[in-house]
């Protein structure tokens, strides 16, 4: 079993997985041309092709999009996010996914207007990664200038392995973890789905 394996060779072995996701490597591939600050490959794209290579499915199956976030607190304007976005639509043109692009420093600036609860500022991706809602998201991925991965998982790799959906009550309420995990379930029945924990206070969610 992958995740009893010694943490380097989890990595070794998340790589190859999702090195089978012919649409994910021209993602992290193509991101990086962007050259954007902190950037990663994160969320369902990455956890969803270890599950779909896991379960004997084809590596792309079930995945909605693929989404990039950076950070950029030099220019928290929309303007300068939407010129990211119209990049990144150039470099993507062609590949048969969606990709979503968002600079993580500025969602404190639109979530309360968007979803009626307050989100504080990131510091950095890595913050806004570690706020979604199950631990099985906290995952980023990027490919750094000499072409070596670089790997973001606070929560380590094996509950991604074995089709463990664990909740993260830091700031997403329990509803959201439980929609994704019914959507979730749906695709891949074989999913373990851990129950939210009894007298967990949260707030919002900014992503996931």
């Amino acid at each position: 079993m992958i995740s009893r394996l010694p943490l380097d060779e989890q990595l070794d072995s998340l790589r190859a997985v999702l090195s089978r996701n012919n649409v994910l490597t021209e993602v992290l591939a193509r991101t990086a041309t962007l050259d954007l600050p902190g950037w990663y490959v994160t969320a369902g794209c990455l956890f969803q092709t270890v599950w779909n290579v896991v379960t004997d499915r084809p590596p792309t199956s079930g995945i909605k999009d693929y989404d990039v976030f950076y950070f950029d607190e030099g220019d928290l304007s929309s303007e300068a996010e939407n010129a990211v976005i119209k990049a990144g639509q150039k470099v993507f043109a062609g590949l048969p996914a969606e990709v979503e692009i968002r600079n993580e420093a500025r969602v404190h600036l639109w979530y309360e207007d968007k979803f009626g609860v307050a989100c504080p500022p990131y510091d950095s991706a890595e913050a806004a990664i570690d706020s979604f809602a199950a631990t099985t998201c906290c995952l980023g991925v990027r490919v750094e200038a000499d072409g070596r991965w670089r790997v973001y998982a606070p929560h380590g790799l094996s509950d991604v392995f074995n089709l463990v959906v664990r909740p993260n009550p830091v700031l997403a309420p329990r509803s959201v973890y439980e929609s994704k995990a019914v959507r979730w379930r749906e695709q891949w029945p074989e999913l373990t789905v851990l129950e939210w924990p009894s007298g967990s206070v949260t707030s919002a969610s900014p992503a996931g």
